[in-house]
């Protein structure tokens, strides 16, 4: 006989799982919110996004969970808050030193790569134990985020700049491509070199000195880990698949190129000042990539969701006649 919710320790619902699986984050946000800058690699920001991510494969779902699951992830949750507690109280400075060990150089990517480890870690552990192997097909999403942007953490700390070739060889076409429309639309002076883009406008000038992260390199890797998870998930035929991934590494293209296209603009028409300008560029990359790739999959399942009810009606009438 199938246990039942009251009787055999069964949980039916998200809500418990969403509390657990969202409190490390909503624990360190509380502890340290000045730790959640919006730049790529100067803070936990995208921990949030994770946090949308897997409310937004979450929640609705109706899987009967045995108890003694949610006590595990549970436990699961508080070591990974017992975790960020140690790095606000001393923890951090001792990742940062231990960074010339491993021939580090750029300290500040190692130091949060390890935030995005310990909280993709705990992601996938917590949802293997509350849905067993399915989580793969039920939230991948978030942790797949959260470990790939720790992946581009270790190779920025590791390999910076120009070191990595193949991830640096779109960047030249890029920024010629910014200039020829900075050129066209008469906004301003532009000229790209190689992956230097030299700016002069009515606010001053400004030599842009652009490097795979900066270019939005490190979010096209990003889309197609979690695409590829989303994807896998989804029951549709490959050919589909593959034009929505199609689709959308072309937009996520386009956003990198938008995004270069925003911070020439910025300094050709608002500000040639440094310190300004780099405040504007810690947040311009994610706040347009992340809001179009929950977009893009949002748009997806709405599209999917649409096709599904149509052919279930003309079944629906085709059996009729």
């Amino acid at each position: 006989m199938k246990e039942t919710l009251e009787g055999k320790g069964l949980v039916k619902g998200y809500v418990p799982i969403l509390i657990i699986l969202a409190s490390p984050v909503l624990y360190t946000l509380a502890i340290a919110p000045a730790t959640f800058q919006m730049g790529w690699n100067e803070g936990r920001g995208g921990f949030l996004f994770a946090l949308a991510f897997i409310v937004a494969e979450v929640a609705g779902l109706r899987y009967d969970i045995a108890r003694r699951r949610l006590y595990l992830a549970s436990m699961l949750a508080v070591a990974c808050i017992v975790y960020f507690t140690l790095v606000e109280n001393g923890y951090r400075q001792i990742i940062m030193d231990s960074a010339s060990n491993y021939g580090v150089r750029l300290k500040d990517s190692w130091t949060w790569m390890w935030d995005y480890i310990a909280l993709g870690l705990f992601m996938v552990s917590a949802l293997t134990i509350i849905y067993g192997r399915r989580w793969i097909r039920i939230a991948p999403a978030s942790p797949i985020y959260l470990l790939g942007s720790a992946i581009i953490l270790s190779l920025d700390a590791f390999f910076p700049y120009n070191t990595l070739g193949p991830l640096q060889f779109i960047v030249p076409y890029l920024l010629q491509f910014d200039a020829w429309i900075i050129n066209t639309l008469d906004i301003g002076s532009a000229t790209a070199r190689g992956n230097m883009l030299f700016l002069n406008g009515s606010k001053g000038s400004m030599a842009l000195q652009v490097f795979w992260p900066s270019a939005g390199v490190h979010s096209i890797i990003i889309y197609s880990l979690v695409m590829l998870a989303f994807l896998l998930k989804m029951n549709i035929q490959a050919r589909r698949k593959g034009m929505y991934f199609a689709i959308g590494v072309a937009g996520t293209v386009f956003v990198n190129t938008m995004r270069i296209l925003a911070l020439s603009i910025y300094v050709l028409t608002v500000s040639a000042d440094v310190n300004a300008f780099e405040s504007f560029h810690s947040v311009a990359g994610e706040i347009m990539f992340l809001p179009w790739l929950a977009g893009y999959l949002m748009l997806i399942m709405y599209v999917e969701s649409r096709r599904v009810k149509r052919m279930d009606k003309d079944a629906s009438e085709g059996s009729r006649q």
